[in-house]
């Protein structure tokens, strides 16, 4: 290959690293024709971009990035496939849903989610754990409306509203004693 069509290529794998903020490097060399494709259309049904790189050409794109992707170039031998996602899950369930059909591929390699690089196969349970940024913001919002319901509930239901009440015009006539 030319010099000029590996500069290329960098410049393309880095094109494309900088528009995913979770990277995993898996081993699919031991997937035939079928699984392959099926682990494919899972990846794009998911919205995972699923790519095979050289590891020269990958470490390259990722010393060029503006991200410190370090933590990963161990990992960056035999075969690799590259699973791009903004969600930093979804690749780890991915592969975890492949890993329940007790195939022993696509392994994990490793992961870079939230700024952390996760190393070793083992690391797949703790990666498919992490709550996504929508998971988050659903907890959040699910936990700020929790006492708001609460109170409107009391307020709707039959005796809270008269309680309330009651409750307010005791201590409105105590402040009109005293």
């Amino acid at each position: 290959m030319r010099k000029e069509d590996k500069a290329t290529l960098i410049q393309s794998i880095k094109d494309v690293l900088s528009q995913y903020s979770c990277v995993y490097l898996a081993e699919t060399t031991g997937l035939n024709a079928a699984k392959t494709v099926d682990l494919r259309r899972a990846a794009f049904k998911a919205d995972i971009k699923m790519l095979v790189v050289k590891n020269t050409l990958l470490k390259k794109a990722m010393e060029q990035s503006d991200v410190d992707y370090s933590g990963l170039y161990d990992s960056l031998a035999g075969s690799t496939t590259l699973l791009l996602s903004n969600t930093g899950n979804a690749p780890a369930k991915l592969l975890k849903s492949f890993r329940k059909k007790k195939e022993a591929l696509p392994a994990l390699k490793a992961a870079y989610v939230e700024e952390t690089a996760y190393v070793g196969a083992d690391q797949l349970e703790i990666l498919a754990n992490i709550k996504s940024k929508n998971e988050l913001i659903a907890d959040v919002v699910a936990l700020l409306q929790s006492p708001a319901k609460n109170v409107i509930s009391a307020l709707q239901s039959g005796g809270g509203g008269g309680k309330l009440h009651a409750l307010l015009d005791g201590i409105k006539e105590k402040k009109e004693n005293d």
